[in-house]
């Protein structure tokens, strides 16, 4: 099957699937004489089953662990299961840090209950002491999960982001 194809069989982007391709979570397709590659029902089961590691915010590195124990049927799965553990650990983590941003939020939403104008508006002064209270700019805030709200521009899951996103996260 051609790409596009594979993409809506997978309900997955063509540039999505170029980039596993790229970063060796898929193995690379055949071509035809006019060169368009040509896909297997392998490469469809492998892309789902990347697909649905993503879904639960693996890590690119993390599937290619997973990836290298489902072609090494023999290996004992210890590996795995630590992986698994870990993922986990940081998944809950990750709850923390949001909950404590939404107690955060939840704070300096209650500076400004009622709509007035900008210059007396509680959450904007609040935020305008804090910074002048701590004129370095913050790095990235442990309340600010990477993840925790959609990508205003495009999609979460768009293959730009997935190359970015490492165990940082």
């Amino acid at each position: 099957m051609k790409i596009g194809e594979l993409a809506r069989l997978t309900n997955t982007q063509t540039e999505t699937i170029r980039y596993y391709e790229r970063e060796g979570l898929l193995p690379p397709a055949a071509r035809t004489d006019a060169n368009y590659r040509v896909y297997t029902e392998e490469h469809g089961q492998r892309l789902s089953f990347i697909r649905h590691c993503r879904s639960l915010d693996m890590t690119l590195d993390e599937i290619r662990t997973l990836l290298h124990f489902k072609d090494s049927p023999q290996e004992n799965c210890q590996s795995v299961n630590m992986l698994l553990d870990e993922h986990i650990d940081h998944v809950a983590r990750r709850i923390r840090e949001l909950r404590r941003l939404q107690k955060d939020l939840n704070e300096l939403r209650e500076h400004c209950r009622q709509s007035s104008a900008a210059a007396e508006c509680g959450i904007l002064n609040e935020l305008d002491d804090v910074a002048r209270r701590a004129p370095q700019v913050p790095s990235v805030r442990a309340g600010h999960v990477s993840g925790a709200h959609p990508d205003r521009v495009g999609s979460a899951k768009a293959p730009v982001a997935g190359a970015a996103r490492s165990r940082k996260s």
